[in-house]
């Protein structure tokens, strides 16, 4: 990272939360870029502003940078949330030309060009829209609250508690057919989220949570995992898909597929064809939509609610206002849709600063290029797929090839150690060090302890 002397002073934002006119200019003269949201695309904008004439102000309504490529694992009790997460401020804490705001973007008003957020409006520049998506239930929102998502370490969080507990209170529970179903647990959506997380719920009940229960037996958990589509893994080869399926089923897995979810409450999910499924625990990993940018604009957008964007990843007649990441729609040079992967968020972060750049220095910049870097997912110990070009790896070394790629891209020395050694352990030992039940737990329903919960004894 440059040194701090190599830049001007950091500058004051434009007035925002500071008692003066709202969206006051900054005294600075340099062009000032706002970036909202700290995701990977985001956080690209900035590190890629670090040596531009602008001052940068990078708002988060967090004040830390998660990889969430690993969130599942701190849903699994793998990694605890400090692992995968960072301080932005120590993050960018060498870069001068940076103000960063905790505070959520609210909308934008294009004529006054200001950045509307919780801590007052924002004046901007350059505005670079990073903010991400959130789940997508199909019209379905009711079944939030019985399947959560998981987009954030509060997400992840409240999942392992989801999880954990269901252990704890079928080890309470009296009636069998009550144990059944809190030890039923559906994970909806067969992408890699899906996959990941229902290898790792079959590794944490067969092994790490095996020995330490005395009334009921983790290891006759009974994992679903249900997907709309005709294969897992749609993004991948066929042959590959088929692997992972295979791995999964030898792990205790149960595969669903072309099995459309039409119903979810509180203790079953219902398939298409009226089957209802008993699941005390349910977790969403079937869709997302993008965040409500492209509407604070009035742009147009996709299916999925993502900004239609022109090739230099502008907004169509809004020339300094960029949308990337999770809520930009584009396509690549063979016309397909560009995922919404962490690398491809990156590269449009990376892109956006050299336009910027380029602009102030009057010189022309290329369109936006997509390189796909390959498809990967673990599924369980020793199991993961991989996809790079021509090239296919499975088993052992596409497990490995996997693992050292999330911890190259961790940021921080840290987390790359911290995350290496636990997985390690866990190798070693089939223990999971993140098992805590964090959080208010409120009791248990009656339904979940049986027809006599004071019949609780030890078993002879």
């Amino acid at each position: 990272m440059p040194a701090e002397d190599s830049r001007d002073e950091p500058h004051a934002p434009d007035r925002i939360g500071t008692g003066g006119e709202p969206g006051a200019p900054a005294a600075s003269p340099r062009p000032h870029v706002v970036i909202a949201g700290a995701g990977f695309g985001g956080l690209q904008v900035a590190r890629g502003l670090a040596d531009a004439p602008v001052n940068v102000t990078l708002i988060d309504r967090h004040n830390y940078h998660c990889f969430q490529p690993l969130l599942y694992q701190v849903a699994t009790a793998t990694l605890s949330p400090a692992d995968i997460a960072w301080p932005i401020r120590h993050i960018l804490s060498r870069q001068s030309n940076i103000t960063l705001l905790m505070a959520r973007a609210e909308g934008v008003d294009r004529a006054r060009r200001e950045l509307l957020t919780s801590e007052g409006p924002l004046r901007f520049d350059y505005l670079v829209l990073a903010t991400g998506a959130t789940h997508s239930y199909f019209g379905h929102e009711e079944w939030a609250r019985f399947a959560p998502g998981l987009k954030d370490i509060e997400d992840a969080t409240q999942l392992r508690r989801r999880i954990l507990l269901a252990f704890e209170r079928a080890e309470v529970a009296s009636a069998p057919e009550t144990r059944r179903r809190l030890l039923s647990f559906a994970i909806i959506g067969g992408g890699p989220t899906g996959v990941e997380l229902a290898g790792s719920i079959a590794e944490i009940s067969r092994h790490a949570l095996a020995p330490d229960f005395k009334r009921v037996d983790p290891r006759t958990a009974r994992i679903l995992l249900i997907e709309a589509g005709e294969r897992l893994l749609p993004a991948l080869p066929e042959r590959l898909s088929t692997h992972a399926r295979a791995r999964l089923e030898a792990m205790g897995v149960e595969v669903l597929t072309g099995r459309p979810v039409i119903d979810i409450g509180p203790d079953h999910v219902t398939l298409e064809g009226g089957e209802s499924l008993p699941v005390s625990t349910k977790i969403w990993a079937a869709g997302v939509r993008a965040s409500p940018a492209a509407q604070w604009l009035g742009a147009e957008t996709d299916r999925a609610g993502r900004c239609r964007v022109e090739p230099d990843l502008s907004v169509p007649g809004e020339p300094d206002i960029f949308v990337i990441g999770d809520a930009a729609a584009i396509t690549d040079r063979e016309g397909k849709p560009v995922p919404g992967i962490a690398p491809a968020a990156k590269q449009m972060g990376s892109h956006v600063a050299r336009v910027i750049a380029a602009r102030l220095a009057g010189t022309p910049a290329p369109g936006f290029r997509y390189r796909h870097a390959g498809d990967l997912a673990t599924i369980g110990r020793n199991a993961a797929v991989v996809k790079l070009g021509r090239f296919e790896l499975t088993g052992f070394l596409g497990w490995m090839f996997w693992g050292v790629v999330h911890v190259y891209f961790l940021v921080g020395v840290r987390n790359r150690i911290t995350v290496a050694m636990s997985w390690l352990w866990n190798y070693l030992t089939y223990q999971r060090a993140a098992r805590l039940i964090t959080g208010d737990v409120e009791p248990a329903p009656v339904r979940e302890l049986g027809p006599d919960p004071a019949s609780l004894h030890p078993p002879a």
